[in-house]
């Protein structure tokens, strides 16, 4: 998610009432040859691993969990479901909407009288954000082996992670990262990314954000080249219509919400700033507390480890003419009740104000914000 002002409505529907495109300079134009041409895999370690194919290898070597696949993408591919710890028990009466109607939420689930949280990661549902990739597939090696993918040992991670039931989608938008030529974006251009992420207009124009939401889904005459933020059916699915949906991977991941009612959930996603947690929308003040107090446990653990991030969010209603959008983290919480959110990674690009720029400490930045969230929980179960 690239952070840029708002245009005013009357400028965003005179591009469709016109037909015209933003005026637009050499810099805001991109190429396909030359966004293919600036990429540079050969210098990514072995161990970043972003690609499908490097994927389904981690995948097809998993023992301690299990693995199944819970949709298929307009593209073939499959979105996969990873399984660690015992699936939770209890008995329901009703869905969470209907259980909150009653004034009983427990009629859903009794979440507090679990002895194990349960734990939702879901990775990038555009598929440019692919860092998240990488801390997942590292994540679900020390979950086999006791070590990354780099083979160094994560004793902490493998003890919180015995202490609860773990559910990991790693690529959430397989068509987008299936798109997604370049593996790394440390050190490359805004620009490159924006192409990569958001794609172009017909003219070669860097559509960006949040203009790619104007045109949803991303199809027709207007689109040069889709971006890897969306699926072969160019449906961004952070905004998919919840209560009809157009795609296929939104109601599988919805699905694994209200089967598991996770009690944390965390929506993976990238930008050109410096690691933040945020303000889940559309949900009640109180989950945004809980959110905001992970936030803050998890920005201490990048402190101890001398690794980069923002501030806390505030907590806050939804107002204004142009609230916060209802998205799909809003409706992982009006699904299961799971106090969900959207964390945002940085790729690494050359724009960025943030020291040592590595796949390193990118991977660490990722692995420690599982650790918090999985501590978080746990500290919830520990009776005083």
């Amino acid at each position: 998610m690239l952070r840029a002002p708002l245009l005013p409505a009357a400028i965003v529907t005179s591009f469709f009432v016109s037909g015209l495109f933003p005026t637009a300079s050499a810099e805001t134009k991109v190429t396909y040859e030359e966004a293919q041409g600036r990429i540079n895999n050969q210098s990514v370690p072995r161990w970043w691993v972003t690609d499908l194919p490097g994927v389904l290898e981690e995948l097809s070597k998993v023992n301690n969990g299990t693995v199944s696949s819970i949709a298929r993408t307009p593209g073939g591919h499959d979105v996969h479901l990873l399984q660690y710890g015992r699936e939770a028990q209890g008995e329901q009466l009703a869905n969470f909407n209907s259980a909150v109607g009653a004034q009983e939420p427990d009629v859903y689930r009794a979440k507090s009288s679990r002895k194990e949280p349960v734990i939702y990661f879901l990775g990038p549902v555009h598929g440019q954000e692919i860092e998240g990739v990488a801390g997942l597939v590292n994540f679900i090696h020390v979950l086999e082996t006791g070590r990354d993918l780099r083979d160094r040992p994560q004793p902490t991670l493998v003890e919180l992670a015995q202490k609860c039931r773990l559910l990991i989608i790693p690529v959430g938008n397989p068509d987008g990262v299936a798109r997604c030529e370049p593996r790394s974006f440390i050190g490359m251009r805004f620009n490159d990314m924006r192409f990569w992420g958001q794609g172009t207009w017909s003219d070669d124009t860097i559509i960006g954000w949040p203009a790619a939401k104007r045109l949803h889904p991303m199809v027709g005459a207007r689109v040069g080249f889709r971006g890897c933020y969306f699926n072969d059916d160019g449906i961004n699915l952070m905004h998919d219509e919840f209560f009809a949906p157009r795609s296929k991977e939104v109601p599988a991941i919805l699905q694994v919400a209200y089967d598991e009612a996770p009690d944390l959930a965390v929506s993976l996603h990238s930008h050109n700033d410096l690691p933040m947690l945020i303000r889940p929308a559309h949900v009640p003040l109180e989950v945004q507390h809980d959110v905001l107090a992970l936030g803050k446990s998890c920005y201490a653990l990048l402190d101890q480890r001398r690794l980069p991030h923002a501030g806390p969010f505030k907590v806050q209603a939804e107002q204004g003419v142009i609230p916060r959008s209802f998205n799909l983290v809003s409706a992982i919480y009006h699904t299961s009740g799971a106090h969900a959110f959207t964390f945002e990674s940085p790729h690494g690009l050359d724009v960025e104000k943030w020291p040592e720029k590595t796949h390193e400490r990118i991977l660490d930045i990722q692995l420690s914000l599982y650790e918090a969230m999985m501590r978080f929980e746990i500290d919830k179960k520990v009776i005083p």
